[in-house]
């Protein structure tokens, strides 16, 4: 299973091989330990012969470009938001992962998807993913419309009843309805018979849209108390169901991030990335930004708008059903520390790996 990846947009920059140098070794220390790298330091770890005086010239030009800064004075240089953008587009060599990984990935995949439901599947990635990554693993899933399957109403009191919806894959959910009052039992078996009979094998969105024939149908076939029950049962799912939510996230590794932060600001951004996680139109957001591209996508701190006040950063790729749609997405999300050229194939063959293991056939 080959990658791709699409690293974004060309900056059109290009470097000398001295400035180049510099500048990589800069971002690579940055990434390796997240410390400032001086030019003292520098100049011992460069393979060409630069003086510390010589260093300084070139990093205060990488600095006019935008490419470093230094966070405090006399301090060593890190890299820029823009910096790490650049890095990863001229500079940044995607490996492969070794057999031994892609062993251990397929090993894990495969024991989370046999005999279980798809959500045992993608969660296992998402935590296998913040294992190997140290980041937070996340899914991100669309739910297929169900196809209902079986409806019926138990009698909770006499004027309550239980609405039982069960999908063609046993997904379960109930809804306590209000009943008219002098409902029989028989009663509410009758109308369980008619939507069994009427409904049975359509989605929640074709029994939406079929709601005024079946209104009809109602009238002409039932008696007025049935007519009721039938029409709340039509109410409750023709809302919003449990079994017809458009997607889900699945996070694992949250605790990864808070390792090694003593910052307060630094904390207060995690706390905004975490409360992004939540809100349900993060979920949209997330498969579009992964659609966008034919491959693993990576943004960087303000480049991805979902997390840009958490300054994190995201590496995501698509994952697509046996139709080659694309139903979800699978990433890792972290501070701009990622080691991104480790965990571009990693997201990429987990991606891969989902794609295959739940489609059909």
């Amino acid at each position: 299973m080959g990658q791709t990846l699409d690293k974004g947009p060309d900056r059109g920059r290009s470097l000398d091989e001295r400035s180049g140098e510099i500048f990589r070794r800069i971002v690579e220390t940055y990434l390796q330990n997240g410390e400032p790298l001086g030019s003292r330091n520098l100049s011992r770890l460069l393979p060409m012969s630069l003086s510390p005086a010589s260093v300084r010239n070139v990093m205060s030009d990488l600095e006019e470009l935008g490419l470093i800064y230094s966070p405090h004075i006399s301090a060593g240089r890190l890299p820029t938001q823009l910096g790490l953008r650049f890095f990863v587009d001229a500079f940044m060599q995607v490996g492969d992962l070794s057999p031994e990984e892609r062993t251990s990935i397929e090993t894990q995949m495969r024991a989370a998807e046999r005999g279980q439901p798809t959500d045992n599947l993608l969660s296992e990635a998402s935590r296998m993913l913040s294992g190997m990554s140290r980041g937070a693993g996340l899914v991100v899933t669309t739910k297929n419309d169900p196809v209902l399957r079986h409806v019926d109403f138990v009698r909770l009191g006499p004027t309550k009843a239980l609405a039982v919806l069960v999908g063609e894959h046993d997904e379960v959910e109930n809804r306590i309805i209000e009943l008219a009052a002098g409902t029989t039992s028989s009663q509410l078996t009758e109308a369980a018979n008619f939507l069994n009979a009427h409904l049975s094998g359509y989605t929640l969105a074709e029994i939406r849209s079929q709601t005024e024939v079946i209104r009809k149908t109602i009238q002409a076939e039932l008696d007025t108390l049935s007519q009721d029950l039938v029409e709340r049962g039509l109410a409750v799912w023709s809302g919003t169901s449990e079994l017809d939510q458009t997607s889900q996230l699945i996070v694992r590794g949250q605790s990864n991030l808070i390792e090694g932060l003593d910052d307060q600001a630094d904390i207060d951004r995690l706390r905004m990335l975490f409360d992004d996680l939540e809100r349900k139109e993060s979920l949209i957001d997330l498969l579009n930004l992964a659609e966008t591209g034919p491959g693993v996508r990576i943004f960087i701190g303000s480049e991805n708008k979902l997390f840009s006040l958490s300054g994190s950063s995201l590496i995501v790729a698509p994952y697509r059903d046996s139709e080659q749609k694309v139903v979800g997405a699978v990433g890792v999300i972290g501070p701009t520390r990622l080691n991104y050229a480790r965990i571009v194939p990693m997201v990429d063959y987990t991606a891969q790996l989902i794609s295959k293991l739940s489609s059909p056939g």
